[in-house]
């Protein structure tokens, strides 16, 4: 027999793959149970703007027609919002697709990339994928005011001559704690000018902290900067895949290049550009999220069990043991949520914050489950 793993890249031999959030039909054949309740992939319980959907409806008709590869009309829209020129915006199928650009352009053997421990776990995936070194800075302890967030000294102290990308989630999945506009710029202009700082804000525009950085407005005084954004959380369009980077127009140029030819569908271009049109979908997402998070502090917090402050659409829990039984329990209960043992947090659970029905679910799960 041919070992085909053997064969394999030396990045890919012992990658293991992303692990998505439990699908609720996946749960409801497994155990038999109907009307499950899904808090684990961090999706907007709004959906997506009306007008989005109306685009979509509309672009239907094209569907045998090839995208715009360029993604022109979208680039234009996205410049306008944040205030710079469509040749510095480059599309991806989801922001992750954009991280992957990022190892593929940047990184190999014999070179390294910095990120948090507890950081988005396709972080390692790349930079693994391309036998490129991982370095992973310790994260700020548990009692601090980002308990498990990122420790930029840590980070920028795992900086050499080898490191080409390093990795910022702002805010940070799974932990929900977040850098200053203050610490951030201070690291950024510690960081040698080779080194490309990929600053990951997947959930932006859920955080309403005054000193939130506006990193999109530091391009020009960094050059090495790149800002990933999403549709996929506020904007509630995460089955279509579609996010993008904000840089210097040579960095888009080169990521670009490496870049699959429509690798956008007609579908989600049509689908985000009237989303950027509707911002009162936006303010309305967040408000749910706000409320929806007070609803789940104090539902947790009058039941005793700690978590992590977050600003983002999703609270991780503590629960002082391995949390895989709880899981497990609130599985039976039609509840699925996020375990993140693999992100280091194995006494943790991810909740996404829902509506006010899904978040009323959860905590009266949670109440069978750890009833003694």
């Amino acid at each position: 027999m041919v070992d085909f793993n053997a064969l394999a890249v030396a990045g890919v031999q012992g990658l293991q793959p992303y692990q998505p959030g439990k699908p609720v039909e996946t749960l409801e054949r497994e155990l038999g149970i109907r009307d499950a309740v899904k808090l684990a992939s961090n999706e907007n319980p709004l959906g997506p703007s009306p007008n989005a959907l109306a685009a979509m409806q509309a672009a239907f008709g094209q569907v045998h027609v090839y995208p715009d590869g360029n993604g022109l009309a979208l680039k234009e829209g996205l410049a306008a919002q944040h205030g710079v020129t469509p040749e510095q915006i480059t599309l991806g199928n989801g922001s992750n697709e954009i991280l992957e650009l990022v190892a593929r352009v940047w990184l190999a053997a014999g070179r390294s990339a910095v990120f948090s421990r507890h950081a988005f776990a396709v972080y390692p995936l790349v930079v693994q994928a391309v036998n490129a070194e991982a370095r992973v800075a310790a994260a700020l302890p548990a009692d601090s005011e980002q308990p498990y967030g990122h420790d930029l000294q840590a980070m920028a102290a795992e900086i050499d001559a080898s490191t080409r990308v390093v990795f910022i989630a702002n805010p940070n999945n799974p932990t929900g704690t977040w850098v200053t506009a203050d610490a951030l710029e201070r690291f950024l202009a510690a960081v040698p000018p080779e080194t490309l700082v990929v600053l990951d804000e997947a959930y932006a525009e859920y955080v309403e902290a005054a000193a939130y950085p506006q990193a999109m407005q530091w391009l020009e005084r960094f050059p090495n900067l790149m800002v990933t954004r999403t549709f996929s959380k506020i904007h509630g369009l995460a089955g279509l895949r579609l996010g993008y980077a904000v840089s210097s127009a040579r960095i888009a140029e080169l990521l670009n290049r490496a870049r699959q030819p429509f690798n956008v569908n007609a579908l989600a271009q049509a689908a985000g550009l009237a989303a950027l049109g509707d911002p009162r979908h936006v303010v309305a997402s967040r408000e749910v999220n706000r409320e929806g998070l007070r609803q789940v502090v104090a539902g947790v917090s009058q039941r005793g069990l700690a978590f992590i402050p977050s600003v983002g659409n999703f609270l991780t829990l503590d629960f002082g043991q391995p949390a895989g039984p709880v899981y497990e329990r609130l599985l039976r209960e039609g509840v699925i949520v996020r375990p993140v043992a693999n992100y280091g947090l194995p006494n943790h659970l991810r909740v996404t914050i829902g509506a006010p029905a899904q978040n009323a679910r959860f905590l009266a799960a949670l109440d069978t489950v750890l009833a003694p």
